[in-house]
């Protein structure tokens, strides 16, 4: 359509889909007459773009190329050698075309609304270029910024339907204390025989009551695989309890690891163990047993029963087993010999063989650790 559209904007060139539009209504019925506001169609603004202006007398419609309802006004002195007339791109740098006088005041209203639309067009692409070379970082700037904005969001959206994932809750260590490793019971083999070549274990542990000072030295075969300082502290600890021989004031213990002491306390293998109480005149191999070898400074602590106890305290009673051991044997080096029990039900007196029987001549007791239990 040239002239006036329904919306009241002039159309110039080619429209958006490629087909001019010139002097054909909305419908597709050609206009030859005057149009629905009182306006012919070919006497309209004039041309721009260097295509020649048409007679507003002698221009009628003619079809254009084919199609039913399209017209072109073509000048019929010159329609057999310029074909028909196709509206091509408007040129800024033309002078401005003259509107008609015969056109009234609609002509030169149409004329400012294009040039208006011109001046608009360039103040927009102006306003860009101008904005572009004083920031030219600003358009990438904001549209990381976005980006970035449009990532959080996203998070924070899916953040909703995640299942956050708890962390476990830290186990606090197990801490081994000498009671726990006290009753626990360590692997080992009961026909173990070692290299039979001794460590002292290193450290001083002093006395600590009165009475006669009583000095020892704790040694360990090498390559058994059992805790030496576990030993040594089982050993002082047990010597210097109130119901140990230390007991009632008489005697007091204390752990050396050079020097001369008055006899070693050692924890050997049940092979390395038979060897040392062979050399008392003492079997320990019958039932796996521990001895003081008088004739030596060694009083022979089996690591197999050290480790694993007896079936008369039971794996329950490891603690009292161990403490029971030492004092049975430290008190054949102080001068006790065996002592069996008396009275049915009783506690066993600590210098029973314990480890091989609770029930000696019929009469059942109780095991024990102590010299004096009762203190």
């Amino acid at each position: 359509m040239y002239g006036t559209p329904a919306h009241g904007t002039p159309m110039y060139g080619t429209p958006a889909h490629g087909t001019p539009v010139y002097g054909t209504p909305a419908h597709g019925t050609p206009v030859q007459g005057t149009p629905a506001h009182g306006i012919p169609v070919h006497r309209a603004a004039a041309v721009r773009g260097g295509h020649p202006q048409h007679d507003e007398g002698g221009a009628r419609p003619v079809p254009y190329g084919g199609r039913r309802g399209r017209t072109l006004a073509v000048d019929p002195e010159r329609a057999d050698e310029q074909g028909p007339f196709v509206p091509g791109p408007r040129h800024e740098d033309e002078p401005e075309a003259e509107v008609p006088a015969g056109r009234g005041g609609l002509g030169r209203t149409l004329a400012g609304v294009a040039a208006a639309a011109v001046a608009t067009v360039l103040a927009v692409v102006v306003a860009g270029q101008v904005t572009g070379q004083e920031e030219p970082a600003a358009a990438p700037r904001a549209a990381g910024e976005a980006a970035e904005r449009a990532v959080d969001e996203s998070s924070a959206s899916r953040s909703d339907d995640r299942i956050t994932p708890t962390r476990p809750v830290p186990r606090k260590p197990v801490v081994l204390t000498y009671e726990r490793l006290m009753t626990h019971q360590f692997s080992i083999d009961p026909e173990l025989k070692g290299s039979g070549a001794f460590e002292a274990v290193q450290g001083f542990q002093k006395a600590p009551g009165k009475g006669r000072l009583i000095r020892y030295r704790v040694d360990v075969e090498k390559g058994i695989g059992l805790d030496p300082k576990l030993f040594a502290d089982a050993v002082q600890k047990t010597l210097n309890d109130p119901r140990s021989w230390a007991g009632d004031g008489a005697m007091t213990f204390e752990r050396i690891s050079s020097g001369e002491p008055e006899f070693v306390i050692t924890l050997a293998s049940p092979g390395t163990t038979g060897v040392w109480c062979r050399k008392s005149g003492l079997d320990t191999t019958i039932d796996n047993v521990s001895c003081d070898s008088a004739s030596t400074e060694r009083v022979m602590i089996n690591a197999f029963r050290w480790a694993r106890g007896s079936s008369t305290f039971g794996p329950k009673a490891m603690h009292a087993y161990r403490q029971m051991l030492i004092n049975h044997e430290v008190g054949h080096r102080l001068g006790h010999n065996h002592v069996t029990c008396r009275t049915p039900g009783a506690l066993a007196p600590v210098m029973q063989q314990q480890t091989k029987s609770l029930n000696i001549d019929g009469v059942r007791c109780r095991p024990n650790p102590w010299v004096n239990p009762g203190s």
